[in-house]
């Protein structure tokens, strides 16, 4: 099974240079059915959330999610 942290991109300007940031929302869980070795994702958000994009990434291990805000 694979997991990966849902974030949220978000685009700001920083010194003249336009720059992203992913601020977590979530967690996807990858699923397989055990008839038949389907996989399907299950996503879980953290609280309700009104955006019309969503990203996930793998997780890195505990201290080390470079770029990704828990704001």
């Amino acid at each position: 099974m694979t997991n990966y942290i849902l974030t949220v991109p978000v685009t700001f300007t920083k010194g003249g240079k336009e720059q992203t940031s992913y601020r977590r929302v979530g967690a996807v869980f990858e699923n397989t059915k055990t008839n038949g070795g389907e996989t399907f994702l299950s996503i879980k958000l953290d609280y309700p959330v009104g955006v019309t994009e969503l990203v996930a990434f793998i997780p890195k291990p505990k201290g080390k999610e470079e770029g990704v805000t828990e704001d």
